[in-house]
């Protein structure tokens, strides 16, 4: 099942420190995650100054609660980066099945 993550930063005076300072431990856990074929694609959201504010993610998992107990280990949430977490059950059309890695 795939679901659709989008995550806002805090926009207290430290949320851009805590962002850096779990920035790389984040990408060595979303790089483990697609690795896994559990992450397919995420991106930093920006201002319209070209600062980041969140993120967005499109991921697999078997449901839920399995999203829910990777967000728990995520560093930008043990971090207290992302302030704000949707998740969003979504389904990539076959038109763009060439995007997913294989299993």
């Amino acid at each position: 099942m795939q679901f659709l993550i989008i995550a806002h930063d805090g926009t207290d005076e430290g949320a851009m420190d805590r962002r850096m300072a779990a920035r790389q431990s984040h990408l060595e856990f979303c790089a483990q995650s697609l690795k896994d074929g559990n992450q397919y694609v995420g991106a930093a959201m920006l201002d319209d100054a070209g600062k980041m504010k969140g993120s967005v993610m499109i991921v697999d998992y078997p449901d839920r609660a399995a999203v829910d107990a990777w967000l728990a280990k995520e560093p930008y949430v043990v971090g207290k980066v992302w302030k704000n977490i949707e998740v969003i059950p979504c389904k990539i059309p076959d038109t763009f099945a060439h995007c997913i890695p294989k299993k």
